[in-house]
């Protein structure tokens, strides 16, 4: 019944944290965007007291239900070791913890989390790994999926579908996720949880609170016969049946030991301390050879290299029409310009601050419904979200990034806080510009900007009828980006938007 329960929760979570990353409507995250909220890591960097509590206090009493349930990493693991039972029943055998190498990685997560260096924290981060999976790998199929429903349903009169564009946000941010998957799945597939107990800094936190747990996988020594069915479907690789351990540091609670125990030797209730240093001398050496044997049993199956070949990632993730000029000419895709400050959502406050918070999980890349964040490339701040205008521009009537972040790097504001944020400030480049460029008039950048920054001017002073040029106030931009998005110069826009490390209140 334990394992039935865990089951249906951990699918319940899987599948509710999946769609908030493949969700495009935006409505599914009013719904389950908690679910992100409660997630280990991005709750600590929020400095979310009660969620940290709550998680501490549901470990202490449970044991590392965590892991097993509410991580969706961990669920996917499960999901890897179930398909690679089907190739192997009772594959699995007791190791030794290898601590040096958990307490190694938490060590120098940490000290990675506390200089900032967002990179290296984003690729051990769990929640945030399984992110950009979900975000680049299952959204587009999920896209395309819906893309295909839409065509059905068009050609039926049906309007109950849309299509919706599917493009590659980034192409190292894809190959990282594609390159994780691949490892924690081959992982998961052969041994079950060896990501979780060696590399997984959560894990080792939890790891080593569960040791202390009210409730937790009991061994009767008296009921068991030693069939090691137990240790043989234990995920974990922690259970130890020659002597009749338990190690709790790195057992997930998954109760399938319970499940598999024909004589009811094995469950999971409180035992004082006493009684577990009891058990744990409770037999003698004349079971040190098989004791050897397991280890040596052991130390060949995880003695292996992980061979894995990155298969060409020639699938054409921006499927989308060409746009075309009259219908006669391909117009031409707009360039990113180089800017030396990165420009970050309204909420984040400053580049300090955002890049000591945020996770790269990419949720609000998913979310954000005008294509305007995108992980970034830089080194230090790799898989980290940016803003950039070449597909669309951050309007001031959405804060949907601020309201699904869950670590706390874009915090919580209203529309009329956003609109009255500087998160950058237009730059004219006069050598782009159209009028100029071409003799043509346009205006684009000042009809369409929202707060009424831009207006035309005559380009030579005391000639009315000069061509018209565009003048910035610096004090009204908010650096949304509309100009540099709607501006008709190629390969690069006449104007284009500089970020402040801190934002302004205007």
């Amino acid at each position: 019944m334990l394992r039935k329960i865990r089951l249906t929760l951990a699918v319940l979570f899987f599948v509710g944290i999946t769609l908030l990353f493949l969700d495009f409507t935006g409505t599914v995250h009013a719904w389950l965007g908690w679910m992100a909220k409660i997630q280990f890591l991005p709750a600590l960097l929020a400095v979310n007291a009660g969620v940290v509590v709550f998680l501490i206090l549901l470990t202490l009493v449970c044991g590392r239900v965590y892991c097993s349930v509410i991580c969706p990493l961990g669920v996917m693991q499960d999901v890897f070791a179930w398909l690679g039972k089907r190739r192997k029943k009772n594959r699995y055998t007791y190791s030794p913890a290898k601590q040096w190498l958990r307490y190694g990685v938490l060590a120098v997560f940490i000290v990675a989390l506390v200089a900032g260096v967002g990179s290296f924290v984003a690729l051990l981060a769990p929640y945030s790994s399984y992110g950009r999976i979900a975000g680049n790998l299952f959204a587009p199929l999920y896209g395309w999926g819906n893309n295909l429903l839409a065509y059905l349903a068009e050609r039926a009169d049906s309007y109950a579908f849309y299509e919706t564009e599917v493009w590659l946000k980034s192409l190292p941010t894809f190959l990282i996720a594609l390159l994780t998957f691949i490892i924690i799945g081959v992982l998961a597939w052969r041994n079950g949880r060896t990501y979780c107990n060696t590399i997984c800094p959560v894990g080792t936190v939890l790891g080593f609170l569960s040791r202390f747990s009210w409730l937790k996988p009991v061994i009767d020594t008296d009921k068991c016969v030693n069939c090691k069915l137990c240790a043989k479907n234990c995920k974990a690789a922690c259970i130890d049946i020659a002597n009749h351990r338990i190690d709790y540091s790195r057992c997930v609670a998954c109760m399938d030991c319970i499940g598999k125990c024909h004589k009811g030797a094995i469950s999971y209730k409180h035992v004082p301390l006493r009684g577990l240093a009891q058990g744990k001398t409770s037999q003698g050496n004349g079971q040190s050879a098989s004791l050897a044997n397991d280890k040596a049993s052991a130390a060949s199956r995880r003695s292996f290299l992980t061979a894995t070949a990155l298969v060409a990632t020639t699938v054409a993730l921006k499927a989308q029409e060409k746009k075309v000029d009259g219908g006669l000419a391909v117009i031409e895709d707009k360039k990113i310009p180089d800017r030396k400050t990165p420009i970050v959502p309204p909420g984040a406050r400053s580049l300090r601050h955002f890049a000591q918070h945020c996770t790269a999980c990419q949720l609000c890349v998913s979310v954000c419904p005008n294509g305007v964040l995108r992980p970034s490339t830089d080194s230090l701040r790799l898989m980290q979200p940016e803003m950039s205008y070449e597909r669309g521009y951050c309007r001031p009537e959405c804060a949907k990034c601020s309201e699904v972040c869950p670590a706390g790097a874009i915090q919580l504001i209203d529309l009329a806080e956003k609109s009255a944020t500087q998160v950058g400030r237009a730059v004219w480049i006069k050598e782009n510009c159209v009028p100029l460029a071409d003799g043509v008039e346009c205006g684009n950048c000042a009809r369409h900007c929202p707060t009424g920054a831009i207006q035309m001017v005559s380009s030579e002073a005391g000639n009315p009828d000069s061509p018209k040029i565009p003048a910035v106030n610096v004090e009204r931009c908010i650096g949304c980006g509309a100009c540099e998005n709607l501006c008709p110069a190629r390969p690069f826009s006449a104007i284009y938007v500089k970020g402040n490390e801190v934002h302004r209140e205007l």
